[in-house]
Parts: C-alpha cells; structure tokens; sequence
C-alpha cells in the first residue's frame, strides 16, 4: 500500500474540532460507523454565481427547464458511477478510463485487496482489484477484470470553482445505487483532518472543497458534479457533532479536489504507486505527547531520519515540537495540518523544547513526504 511507516506516525493522532466553527464540530469519513445525517435541501438556483446546468438555464428561468437540465447532467455522469462492495461494506467510485481503473476512497478500500463493482445503471457485480491506495491523502485506485461498456467520467478543474456553484453529490449513501443530492460549494481550501482507525487512514487533506450537498455513509469515494457535468471533487468526509452524541451536522461536507484525484490516479496507474506527493515533510518521526492533565502538550521526537533537513537543523531525539511557523502543534495531527499548507523546498520554523527544559527555534528546509 501506498502509506508509509513514517507517514502513519506523523499523521496519527485523535479527532481535530474543526477550525474557526461556533460549536466542536469533528470530522469522519462517511463510510464509517456514525449517525446518518438528515439530508437538507441545497440552495436555490438563484444562489449559483457560476454556469448554468447544461450551460442554457438561468437563475430566473423556469423550474420545468432547470429541471431538464439537471436530469441530462444526471444522465450523463450516473452511469460512470460505481457502487464497491469490500469485506468491510460498501462504498462509491469513479470511473476513470476505458481501462477500467476506478478512483475511489482509500478508506473504502481499507485493507481489501479483492472488490465487486456494481455499475449505477445495473448489471452482474464484476470482479476489481486493488491497484494501489494512497492512505496519506485517503485516495486510492481499483481495477475492474472485465472494462467492458465502462464509461469513465469527465474531470473538471478543480482551481476554478467558486463559492457559491451549485453542485450535485453522486453516490451510494446507505446501499441506495445510484443517489444524487444537490448543494453549494461552501468554501474553499480547507484544511481538514479524518480521524484514524479502523477502515480509515487517518489522512489529512489540504485544499479540500467544503459543500453542502448531503454526504451520507457510502457517499465516499463517489463524485462531486458541477453544472457542466464534470466530476470537480470526491466527496470524502462529514462533520460530526459530540454534543449531539456525533450525529452528523447536515450540510457540512467535504470532498477532495479534482486535480489532486487526477494527480494521484496517474501516478498510480502509471507507476504503481505514488511517487510524488508534494507534501512536506520535517525528516521525523513523531507521537503525541500528553501532560499530566491528559490533554496533547506538544509533539515528540522519537527519530531523525538520517540526512534529513531536520537532522541539519539540529533536531534530536527526545525534543518536542510545540509549533511551526507560528502555528501551535499540540499533537500529531495539528502538525500533520500544518505541514499539509506548507511545500517541500520551503524552510519552516520549528520552535522546540529541549529535555532540559529549554526552548528554541531552527529553521528546517522542509523534504518531500514519502507516499510509500
């Protein structure tokens, strides 16, 4: 598999609230265990600042056309839709090429190696196997043994979406083949961390989509569609309320940008695996270290890679990290977050705390990740 011993450590961690919400929101993947949540409408049409369905309607144009407009988008996308069914349960994919390779979620997959793939328009399962999984960035490919008829799905550009498109959700939530819900694009960019455990990796996901076209359980790994008919994102994860005994919070989702599904998908199929991540890395292996009131204080050092940048920095075994660039890191996952926004190549200020109770700040040239 694509995840690496060193990518694990650094990204294992608990549940991170999500940043700049009014309540304690959390997030996970919505092919795992949790209250469904109650799908909500989306926004009107008169809310979409982009293209029109099909490119002919408009927001003040009558509901019999903007409807026709939306049965001719589903048409088109729905049949290269799949439903995947693991030993753990069931899931979504995108048809990629006439090949048979199928994008889908790498906590869909889990540890199966072996699949049945069920098309949106019907038919006998058809065998797939695994290709390989991307666990860092929760992506992975499966291959289906007879490509026959596959139609593989358009794929937008994810950099040009606008806050405020509308956008359609397509997938197989709670076992439904073939599920469409419709939303907005809510916000751009995020950085969004999923919970590890078991059926998933734990990946942090930087540029993500925020939506609020409903993504329930089995939605994962399906498509994000705009008005033009192109997939623009794979919707992923959900947020959840703990105060509400983590039922999901309607209209609260996020998916992973088209390009960075593209990106990984290529590599994949062209390599085997991903060999290029284009995340940073620190050169270290780290855990969570806790205080004596429970609660995360820092990041812990348990090895520097040899050669590294931050064995040049002066990082040692035994330091904790508590922020880069500012930004505070309490525990693996807020420095998975963090280096998430940042680039190999560029320097990252790492403030550290000594064993004897001193503190300082290196600067580390930051490394490309390793994606295996």
């Amino acid at each position: 598999m694509g995840g690496s011993t060193t990518g694990a450590a650094l990204l294992a961690a608990a549940v991170m609230t999500l940043a700049g919400c009014g309540q304690n929101l959390w997030l996970q993947p919505p092919g795992t265990a949790g209250s469904p949540g109650v799908p909500t409408p989306g926004a009107p049409a008169s809310t979409s600042a982009g293209s029109s369905p099909g490119g002919s309607s408009s927001p003040g144009q009558a509901p019999e056309a903007l409807e026709s407009a939306y049965e001719r988008i589903i048409a088109r996308v729905l049949p290269s839709i799949v439903q995947i069914t693991t030993e753990g349960g069931l899931g979504s994919g995108i048809v990629y090429d006439t090949a048979g390779h199928i994008v889908t979620n790498a906590h869909v997959v889990g540890e199966t190696r072996s699949f049945k793939v069920t098309l949106a328009t019907g038919g006998a399962p058809r065998t797939a196997r695994l290709v390989d999984s991307f666990e860092l960035g929760d992506l992975a490919v499966i291959k289906v043994d007879d490509p026959a008829g596959l139609r593989p799905a358009v794929f937008g550009d994810s950099s040009k979406l606008r806050v405020g498109e509308i956008v359609m959700a397509m997938g197989n939530p709670l076992g439904l083949s073939g599920s469409v819900t419709e939303g907005i694009i809510s916000a751009l960019g995020r950085t969004v961390t999923e919970p590890g455990g078991e059926g998933s990796p734990g990946a942090t996901i930087s540029g993500a989509i925020q939506t609020s076209a409903p993504i329930n359980p089995g939605n994962s790994g399906g498509a994000l569609v705009n008005l033009r008919g192109e997939v623009v994102g794979v919707p992923t994860l959900t947020a959840v309320n703990p105060e509400l005994g983590n039922a999901q919070a309607p209209g609260i989702g996020f998916a992973i940008p088209a390009n960075t599904a593209k990106d990984v998908a290529t590599q994949i199929i062209r390599d085997g695996r991903v060999t290029n991540t284009r995340r940073a890395a620190l050169g270290v292996v780290v855990r969570t270290v806790i205080d004596m009131a429970g609660q995360p204080a820092g990041v812990g050092v348990v090895r520097v890679q040899r050669n590294s940048g931050a064995e040049r920095a002066g990082l040692k075994a035994g330091d904790l990290i508590v922020s880069v660039d500012g930004m505070p890191t309490p525990s693996t996952q807020e420095l998975s977050a963090v280096l998430a926004q940042l680039k190999p190549g560029q320097d990252a200020k790492v403030e550290i705390l000594r064993p004897d109770g001193s503190t300082t700040t290196v600067v580390v040239p930051l490394e490309e990740l390793s994606g295996g």
